[in-house]
């Protein structure tokens, strides 16, 4: 299993689908299936059971998940959407960088 390019928290462009060209933050991430869930994108109709904390139930909207290859990186520095790579800082922890600006995006 390869790891994912993005993680929760980071600010993504939607490359393809229905919502093609929306930028929103990543609420979840699935890596198992390869997937995230970002915020107010690619919202789908569900039919919701009655519980106690809906005693009304019916119909809401909720975020489907996305195939991690339809989402790309928005530098938080040139707030553009960009590939990334890796390289090792100088503490030693591995972190992402911008192709365009060549700015570190992890902390």
């Amino acid at each position: 299993m390869s790891s994912m390019h993005v993680k929760k928290g980071d600010t993504v462009k939607i490359l393809s689908g229905k919502d093609k060209g929306k930028t929103g933050e990543i609420l979840r991430s699935i890596p198992q299936r390869q997937r995230v869930v970002v915020e107010k994108c690619n919202m789908v109709k569900k039919a919701m059971r009655p519980t106690q904390q809906n005693p009304q139930g019916g119909i809401t909207t909720v975020e489907a998940p996305l195939h991690v290859s339809n989402v790309m990186l928005v530098c938080p520095n040139c707030k553009e959407a960009t590939r990334t790579s890796k390289r090792v800082n100088e503490q030693g922890k591995k972190v992402r960088v911008c192709k365009k600006c060549g700015k570190d995006i992890d902390k």
